[in-house]
């Protein structure tokens, strides 16, 4: 073999990579390795990682495939390189979240739903839910005595089904019946004559059973017998009989033999809640209802319906509008005042006016026309009505409005199972499937491992249960123990639903593969790392290459060749500082990474820790979902942190107790507090700000400078300048968000979308103002020489120097460039900001608002993709805003973060059922004193170092 296709074989070598602001690099990556891509925020390792190697990759696969597969499989754009060599098969586990779609669980997600189906219909054994007896099939006899126990002379038909619920003429089907003498079936609910039918519709679902025979019920058992049996083999062990007006199931599958209680063939579709064979009939299988919430129509009980204590009837109460002179009727009829606020009604006149009268009233509705209509009729409740018209209505307006007053409770006849009491009545090892999806992964594996099956069960569930503990394992391994299989996919974090994805891969067992992955740790504490790091080098041992962007120290140390990029963030950054072993990395005096690494440059812990303005908040028994009987303190004036290992219950306690009842406590009453007895010391906060790393805006037009309100600042001195006031522009010409100044051709986008069918959209620059946004009249108005356009391209850091002797516009870029943002443009497009940088311009964004000494910070994992340079400049952000007066709270595993912190609150000691405890809390000092701490022994050695 030649020295070229040895290289080839050993490494991926890459020859001009110029995408984003990687500046013309030459690469050279081993294969088969664990290779870390590490560096600032901003320096382009996700350029490099992502949109170069992986994009290359994956378009490489997309070339081979036809014209006409690719239109299917969206854009495969080429990255800007010249070459790229020795590239395999190239799969990328991201941060990206799942869709928010209620039907989509860990379950489902995984495919262990899929699994366990299948194991349920084959190995399930039906239990009458009334009698809790064991269901089998019924014999032909004791169908027959079934119906004996029918009045005499009750008319009986007897069918067989065919068909449920599936589409398609079934033309064949029923010409087969014909043949076999057959001349009546029940096509969807209606007896016909099968010659005399029309064709059923191809592309709707149908029911179909056919008439075996009618009789009028004597002491006749023999052709009973004889019908039912003919039935129950035409339908598969399935007979349906009309008896008058009811409708009796039957089966030689399964029947309660007291009651009667039927459950149709166990097949794997049954157990599904996205199928009507198996959803609940009331919520179809979302397990929750859109009713009205009564917290969201009555938000102040101490307020009369005068005062507009019912919302709904606020603008309309002692009007002439139709629906206030029925409720007023109403009112009028039960004698409830509409000046007696609400929290004095009784419960039962206060049920009239929510929920209808329960006899009929005499009333008249009066018209502006001058028509009156008498009317005696029952009123329907305002709870009802705004029930029914929220389904009802098609205008967009008013839907939002009913759905103003809507919220989400729990179905109340599955009860958040999802499924129908049939489904529910099949149960494997003494569990049904729902209550199997409630255990955790933890709890799952060793019910697997326990479960006692007979020798004939062994035999047909011996696949299916091996495929669902590898998979359970799998998730075991990368530190998803705690996540029950019924958990919404919505609900994950980034961190969690990637590491379920690499699970997935795991199982998959694929070699020669490139994974690309994202910042993995996200979300882990220290002490899972090692079995996240065990199971990536267990990918790498099948024969794959991976690249991995990570920032974790632990994850560097342990892999096999880093790629330090840098050395700054942004125009500053796109080179490759170092390339090498972690050894080569460390001994590399350039590197910041290596300086980290080997401890040259540290993040120094405080000489004192603050005690707090003495004043707290305090949560006294929070129980929502894993928090057992939770009291804790949260002191103000400090840095506190919130600790503990996946899924131990800190966003719990944080985001949906705390932060959810504080925000509740100020008048955002649509928000929902988590389950706890009471708040104590919410008057203490008089505002609070939610740092998430959701986008700041959802379209390109939104931006770090629009976001900020540094914008709104730059336009009125664009609008100061002589050639605008001459130009008579005021401060609205300088928007490209509307008509006037912006460039009508793109609307101000500065891009226009071509759509190229079966190959990738193209975006091009705007042909009229190429790419600039506005019109040539606004680009003739320039301060300083620059337009508003080429302010918009300038980054931060020029941005700042530009701006130098405007001190309101330089206060503003200086937080930006304080949080570590020096390197993103004004104009950045929201849609291209990392989640880690969306949430630092929320930061900087709130570091130019004065201190109010009463306002709480909160931020879940705010080191989410930044090197441990941009975490120092977080730390130092953070505890500026506490040296301000005001109170942060943060989610967080970064050791670093931890040991800076004033107070911490350990939660745990384990994640799920066995987590939800308050394990410590006090300094670092004194955390790392108590054993039971996972935190503290990780943080031991940290502050044993000083």
């Amino acid at each position: 073999m030649d020295k070229g296709g040895l290289e080839m074989d050993q490494y991926i070598t890459i020859k001009g990579a110029r995408e984003n602001n990687l500046k013309n690099i030459d690469l050279k990556i081993p294969r088969d390795q664990l290779v870390i891509m590490t560096g600032v925020s901003g320096s382009g390792k996700t350029s490099l990682a992502f949109d170069t190697i992986y994009a290359e990759g994956q378009r490489r696969y997309m070339e081979s495939l036809s014209a006409y597969a690719r239109q299917f499989l969206g854009n495969s754009e080429k990255p800007d390189v010249d070459q790229i060599d020795g590239l395999s098969p190239a799969i990328a586990i991201d941060q990206k979240t799942t869709s928010n779609n209620p039907r989509s669980t860990v379950g489902t997600v995984t495919e262990i739903y899929d699994y366990l189906r299948l194991l349920y219909a084959r190995i399930g054994v039906p239990y009458c839910p009334e009698h809790g007896e064991p269901i089998s099939g019924s014999t032909i006899s004791e169908m027959v005595d079934q119906m004996m126990i029918l009045p005499d002379r009750t008319r009986c038909t007897i069918m067989a089904p065919l068909v449920r619920g599936k589409k398609g003429t079934f033309k064949d089907v029923l010409d087969k019946m014909i043949k076999e003498g057959y001349i009546r079936a029940r096509i969807d609910g209606q007896i016909v004559m099968i010659e005399e039918m029309e064709p059923l519709e191809k592309n709707k679902k149908h029911d179909i059973d056919i008439v075996i025979d009618r009789i009028v019920k004597s002491d006749n058992r023999s052709r009973f017998y004889d019908s039912l049996e003919t039935a129950a083999n035409l339908g598969e062990g399935m007979v349906s009989v009309l008896a008058g007006d009811e409708e009796i199931l039957l089966s030689s599958n399964y029947a309660c033999k007291i009651c009667g209680f039927t459950v149709p063939k166990l097949e794997p579709k049954l157990f599904s809640f996205n199928a009507p064979l198996g959803a609940c009939p009331t919520c179809k299988g979302l397990g929750i209802e859109q009713k009205v919430d009564l917290d969201l129509l009555i938000p102040d009980r101490s307020l009369s319906i005068a005062q507009g204590g019912i919302h709904y009837y606020k603008n309309i109460v002692n009007t002439e509008n139709l629906e206030w002179q029925r409720m007023k009727a109403l009112l009028d009829h039960y004698d409830i005042s509409v000046d007696t606020p609400i929290n004095k009604i009784p419960k039962k006149k206060l049920n009239y006016v929510l929920y209808g009268s329960h006899e009929k009233i005499r009333y008249t509705l009066y018209s502006r026309s001058g028509t009156n209509s008498e009317k005696y009729d029952y009123i329907e409740g305002v709870v009802p009505m705004i029930e029914r018209r929220f389904l009802e209505t098609n205008s967009s307006w008013n839907r939002e409005w009913y759905g103003s007053f809507i919220g989400e409770t729990e179905c109340q006849t599955c009860h958040g199972a999802r499924l129908n009491p049939k489904v529910l009545a099949v149960k494997v090892g003494g569990k049904n499937i729902y209550e199997w999806t409630q255990m955790s992964v933890k709890d799952a594996l060793r019910f697997m491992n326990d479960l006692q099956l007979d020798p004939s069960q062994q035999k047909i569930s011996a696949l299916i249960i091996k495929e669902i503990k590898s998979r359970l394992e799998f998730l075991s391994n990368v530190g998803l123990t705690y996540l029950s299989l019924d958990r919404l996919s919505g609900t994950l974090s980034g961190g969690e639903l990637q590491r379920i994805r690499l699970a997935t891969q795991i199982g998959s067992k694929l070699t020669g593969v490139m994974y690309v992955l994202d910042e993995p740790s996200i979300g882990l504490h220290q002490r899972d790392n090692d079995k996240l790091i065990h199971t990536l080098k267990d990918m790498r041992d099948l024969g794959n290459t991976l690249i991995v962007v990570e920032h974790d120290e632990d994850t560097m140390r342990a892999s096999d060749y880093i790629v330090d990029v840098g050395p700054g963030a942004g125009v500053h950054g796109g080179e490759i500082v170092a390339a090498g072993t972690p050894e080569e990395v460390m001994a590399n005096p350039n590197s910041i990474t290596g300086d980290y690494l080997s401890g040259r440059k540290k993040i120094q812990v405080p000489t004192s820790r603050r005690k707090g303005n003495g004043q707290k908040v305090r949560v006294i028994k929070a129980t929502q979902n894993n928090l057992k009987n939770v009291s804790v303190d949260f002191p103000l004036g400090t840095l506190t942190v919130v600790t503990g290992v996946s899924g131990s219950g800190k966003s719990s306690l944080v985001t949906e107790v705390l932060t959810h009842g504080i925000q509740h406590s100020l008048g955002r009453v649509r928000i929902k507090p988590g389950a706890c007895k009471k708040i104590e010391g919410m008057e203490q906060i008089d505002k609070l700000v939610e740092i998430s790393q959701d986008p700041i805006g959802r379209t390109p037009r939104s931006n770090p400078a629009t976001y900020t309100g540094v914008f709104d600042d730059i336009r009125d001195l664009f609008a100061q300048t002589k050639e605008a006031k001459l130009l008579g522009y005021e401060k609205g010409r300088f928007s490209f968000n509307v008509k006037g100044g912006r460039c009508e051709a793109c609307q101000g986008d500065g891009i226009k979308k071509i759509s190229m069918h079966f190959l990738p959209d193209v975006y091009v620059p705007c042909d009229v103002c190429h790419g600039k946004r506005y019109n040539e009249e606004t680009l003739q108005v320039k301060y300083k020489d620059k337009t508003i356009a080429d302010v918009l391209e300038m980054t931060v850091e020029e941005a700042t120097e530009f701006f130098s002797n405007i001190s309101k516009i330089r206060h503003k870029l200086q937080t930006l460039k304080d949080v570590g943002l020096s390197y993103i443009k004004l104009g950045q497009s929201a849609t291209t900001l990392s989640g880690g940088e969306a949430q630092r311009v929320k930061l900087a964004s709130e570091l130019q608002k004065k201190a109010t000494g009463k306002t709480l910070f909160v931020l879940d994992e705010p080191t989410t993709g930044l090197h441990s340079n941009d975490v120092k400049k977080l730390i130092e952000v953070l505890q500026r805003l506490v040296d301000n007066g005001d109170t942060v709270v943060v989610i967080e595993h970064n050791l670093d973060v931890i040991k800076n912190a004033d107070y911490i609150i350990d939660i745990g000691p384990e994640g799920g059922v066995d987590g939800g405890q308050v394990v410590a809390t006090g300094t670092p000092e004194e955390i790392v004193q108590v054993k039971e701490s996972y935190t503290g022994q990780y943080l031991k050695p940290l502050l044993e170092q000083e």
